[in-house]
């Protein structure tokens, strides 16, 4: 098993060692420690991204892995997530062509230009680098937690901020907070930030929250010129949670930016690996919010997931609006027939309109396991 070393700091740790091996070196400029690791015998480590000296690079190649940095403007091996400062670097709410000039938007640019499916061998090589180094960053961060102490919010993209759906939402995200689990989303517009504004607000008095929600819904939907404008104030009015959030978008629908209000952000090239991961860490459960075709393919394929119990865990898929689910789309009678009748295992299913009935669903679950 490899050791990540992600800071010189770490790497200095080990210099104390005569032979060093089985290293992960992510990211690192080392040419303050060449001096040291010249008289080190270095063998099967990984060097990812790192800045060389060319008499150290001579020393190494032969006996190590180096990964070199890649034209491209992103960082093909990121070693932290992401967050609201560095995807939205530089961006004043008072002026709405700053966002253009964020890193955020800086990839998505890169990635239209390039082609969604790029068939540059270099490009799809850097963004597979950058997914997988993503994914490694989310799992080091889940490790403080518990698998059940984590719960998804799935739902639509459109959801409106003044819609009661949205509170919901919203609500659902902050007392599950407060009771010590993390939530994660697919990180952008609609449900996903009520799901963030929700454990942003946990800890403080619900009229905190809706007062923050009154002003977002002065732009409803993302596709309103000011959707990122009134998030960043409410940031600004209210510029500290004791919570956090895992936000996890995709630059596939990268037209939707992602919502400042998640603490933690692990945006991916590959909506495929995105959707699956964010179903699989999600072992505490899931709540389905209304949504459409984007949030019906994760209902299947979360049921796919405990079906076989690809994850070791069977959670609860908990379902929000009964009318929506029964009737406008429905979805849940179906799945109540086909567990009833044995085609599918190990489902544990509910449904209601009550925040307070979801939330205790999903604790029983946690309780049990």
């Amino acid at each position: 098993m490899m050791i990540e070393i992600e800071t010189l700091k770490a790497l200095q740790s080990h210099l104390s060692k005569k032979t060093l091996k089985g290293l992960a070196i992510q990211s690192l400029d080392l040419t303050s420690l060449t001096p040291q690791l010249l008289n080190k015998n270095i063998k099967n480590c990984l060097f990812l991204g790192c800045t060389i000296p060319d008499a150290l690079l001579e020393k190494l190649y032969k006996t190590n892995y180096i990964f070199p940095n890649l034209d491209v403007p992103y960082h093909a091996y990121p070693s932290q997530l992401y967050t609201r400062d560095t995807l939205y670097n530089g961006y004043h709410p008072r002026n709405k062509n700053s966002y253009k000039k964020t890193l955020d938007k800086k990839i998505y640019d890169h990635y239209i230009k390039t082609g969604k499916e790029a068939n540059n061998i270099k490009e799809t090589l850097a963004r597979r680098l950058h997914d997988h180094s993503i994914t490694d960053a989310l799992h080091d961060f889940l490790e403080q937690y518990e698998d059940t102490q984590i719960i998804a919010i799935m739902g639509g993209h459109g959801l409106s901020r003044t819609s009661k759906a949205y509170y919901k939402v919203a609500s659902i995200a902050k007392k599950l907070t407060e009771k010590k689990y993390l939530l994660v989303s697919g990180g952008g517009p609609g449900a996903m930030e009520a799901t963030h504004v929700g454990a942003w607000f946990a800890g403080q008095k619900m009229k905190t929250m809706k007062a923050a929600i009154k002003h977002l819904s002065t732009a409803p939907t993302y596709n309103h010129p000011n959707w990122l404008q009134t998030a960043f104030e409410v940031l600004e009015k209210y510029p500290t949670s004791k919570y956090v959030s895992v936000g996890i978008p995709t630059w596939l629908y990268g037209h939707e930016p992602p919502t400042p209000f998640a603490t933690h952000i692990a945006k991916y090239f590959a909506n495929s690996v995105r959707e699956e991961g964010l179903l699989a860490i999600a072992k505490g459960g899931v709540v389905y919010s209304p949504g459409s075709a984007g949030t019906i393919q994760e209902i299947f394929q979360d049921i796919a997931q405990n079906h076989y119990k690809s994850y070791d865990i069977a959670s609860p898929m908990v379902f929000l609006d009964k009318q929506y689910w029964s009737y406008d789309r429905p979805i849940y009678p179906l799945l109540e027939l086909l567990k009833l009748r044995g085609d599918l295992n190990h489902l544990d299913l509910g449904i209601y309109d009550s925040v307070d009935k979801v939330i205790q669903h999903l604790v029983a679950f946690d309780g049990k396991n």
